[in-house]
């Protein structure tokens, strides 16, 4: 039988990354078929040029046995092809409905909006739903009046809105309850019987093996292996996204952490990214937080920083209960955040280097004003202890590379002395020389006694640094990983285990 669709040696370069390097899929008419690879693998590039959203850079595309190049989204929809994004594309200032058919807007006589027709056709594909869209899920509710949830069913209706014959659902499920998810797999299968092909993507190895078909994996931007589900296993699958590597591939501690007391006790947190954290840091730990991105781990260091406050759960520092609902709070409190997303969450543009380092010392010692002469051997001190480049202080921030921005945003926190550093990904976007300067750092800290938590999306950096990890799943912890399960495959198959 022809496939419906037959991805081949499909390549993709951003720059000097290499997304795609034999992107390779084969989807049969009527068949669910699973795309799985870890961080980083490839995956979501492949499904976003099938869809006409990325270019290829070679390779081939064929729908129904004939070459395709599609240039755009609006060209994949002509052809019936529709993506449901991992990134939620919706306007919250919109209706449901005008979401859900926005750019397809129901039109009667000489081209005007025919809201009537819009309303019963968003009625209908909101009855699909009903029994588990929870109260207030209507067609005229704004959606910045819904539940994550909520607007999660409103992407799916927007792909199911124009009666596609492939759909891609890039963790669809991800938001969902077991009953919404339940629902969902029961559309699934209807579409299924009426001919209609599905890319399913999702973190949760238990749905994979329920829903489709089957398996096809990715690792490192190239497709490694392809399973029927029902003659295959999960260690099978895990060991192919994982591929052949050590079983530990650390670097071991010269000073282990301390087995007294914690230093930061967190109990039962919760905020609209985590729910139910609890976890105990002692001195001198490195702790790892793991899993798929976007599953609750930089939540949960925003909401220690106070940038994103627990609305649930209590902290301790040192024993003692503390309440911590903005930055200025975790700061005197000794807590110090660096963040990957430096423009967004770090720099201050058009300051100095001086000012950007300067800034979290002023709030952790209640500084009124600031003198440079007194500060400067202090703050030059901590840029020097990450070999950072740089003419001098006074120079703007912008004047450096995206790496020496990088170390200036750690060198703030150096300053301050902190005890209990939160490392959010720090090391996205700098290149191999500096991150391994950071890592030395880090092991240099926690062997001082510094206390560090560190989410990576990167698995090889958390297994090479940590002495714990804690791996996330849809906003909870699902294992624990130490000692003998501190590898790759335990890693993988946390990250791909059932909801906790």
């Amino acid at each position: 039988m022809t496939p419906v669709l037959e991805a081949t040696g499909i390549t993709k370069r951003f720059g000097a990354v290499v997304a795609l390097s034999n992107g390779t899929l084969s989807v049969g008419k009527g068949e669910v078929h699973a795309l799985l690879g870890a961080n980083g693998s490839g995956k979501s590039t492949l499904c976003k040029i099938i869809a006409g959203t990325v270019a290829r850079d070679s390779g081939s595309l064929r729908l129904d046995g004939g070459d395709v190049s599609l240039k755009s989204p609006r060209e994949a929809e002509a052809r019936g092809i529709a993506l449901f994004y991992q990134e939620l594309s919706l306007v919250p200032q919109l209706s449901v409905a005008d979401n859900i058919f926005l750019g397809h807007e129901r039109t009667g006589a000489g081209g005007f909006l025919d809201s009537k027709q819009l309303r019963a056709d968003t009625e209908a594909l909101i009855a699909r739903f009903a029994s588990v869209a929870g109260s207030g899920f209507t067609a005229d509710a704004p959606v910045s009046r819904l539940t994550p949830d909520q607007r999660q069913l409103v992407e799916i209706l927007k792909v199911l809105a124009h009666k596609p014959r492939l759909i891609i659902f890039d963790e669809a499920t991800a938001a969902l309850d077991r009953r919404q998810v339940e629902l969902f797999f029961t559309i699934l299968r209807e579409l299924k019987a009426e001919g209609v092909s599905t890319i399913f993507i999702s973190h949760r190895m238990d749905e994979i093996f329920e829903i489709s078909d089957r398996i096809t994996v990715m690792r490192n931007g190239a497709t490694v292996a392809a399973f029927a589900t029902s003659e295959t296993d999960r260690d099978s699958v895990v060991r192919s996204m994982i591929g052949d590597v050590a079983i530990r591939d650390r670097v071991e501690r010269t000073v282990p952490a301390s087995t007294g007391a914690p230093r930061l006790q967190l109990t039962g947190a919760s905020n609209r990214r985590v729910r139910n954290v609890s976890l105990a840091l002692k001195p001198g730990e490195i702790l790892g937080l793991g899993g798929l991105q976007g599953q609750g781990q930089s939540a949960l260091l925003q909401g220690l920083f106070g940038a994103l406050p627990f609305t649930a759960g209590s902290i301790e520092i040192d024993g003692k209960p503390v309440r911590i609902h903005k930055p200025a709070e975790a700061i005197r409190h000794g807590l110090a955040y660096v963040s990957g997303d430096r423009g967004r969450d770090a720099a201050l543009h058009g300051r100095s280097i001086f000012e950007n380092i300067a800034s979290a010392t002023m709030v952790r010692e209640k500084l009124a004003l600031v003198w440079p002469r007194n500060l400067k051997p202090r703050f030059e001190a901590a840029a020097a202890s990450l070999n950072t480049k740089y003419d001098g202080m006074e120079a703007p921030i912008g004047s450096l590379s995206g790496g020496n921005q990088q170390k200036i945003f750690i060198a703030r926190w150096l300053a301050t002395d902190a005890p209990v550093l939160l490392l959010d990904d720090p090391t996205k976007g700098i290149d191999l020389g500096a991150k391994a300067d950071f890592f030395a750092l880090v092991r240099e800290l926690a062997d001082k006694g510094t206390s560090i938590i560190f989410y990576a999306s990167e698995d090889a950096e958390l297994l090479s640094l940590c002495d714990r990890i804690l791996v996330f799943n849809s906003g909870a912890i699902s294992a624990e990983l130490s000692g003998t399960t501190l590898d790759s495959f335990h890693l993988t198959n946390a990250a791909y285990g059932e909801v906790a």
